[in-house]
């Protein structure tokens, strides 16, 4: 546990804006970066149990592509490889 000196210098250094807790970015006190951080890693675990640990090692390594993203493969294909839906008039 941090002394009480300690953790009022580790507050006054948050509060002119620095981050004294890894994970803590944005609190503006000691007490919020160690809730922001709290809460950040909860939420990783979360998901790397909703995806299990392969899925989540997955998605890391694709960089967090998004759906858009995903279009952008399709631009070098011909039409017929492209599965397009014709609509007729």
């Amino acid at each position: 546990m941090t002394s009480e000196q300690q953790r009022k210098e580790l507050d006054d250094r948050a509060r002119r804006g620095e981050t004294v807790v890894p994970g803590g970015t944005g609190g503006k006190s000691y007490e919020a970066q160690q809730h922001l951080a709290e809460g950040r890693s909860r939420g990783g675990q979360t998901r790397r149990d909703q995806l299990g640990t392969e899925g989540y090692q997955v998605i890391g390594r694709k960089g967090g592509l998004s759906s858009g993203d995903q279009g952008d493969r399709n631009r070098g294909k011909t039409g017929e490889e492209m599965d397009v839906h014709k609509s007729t008039g």
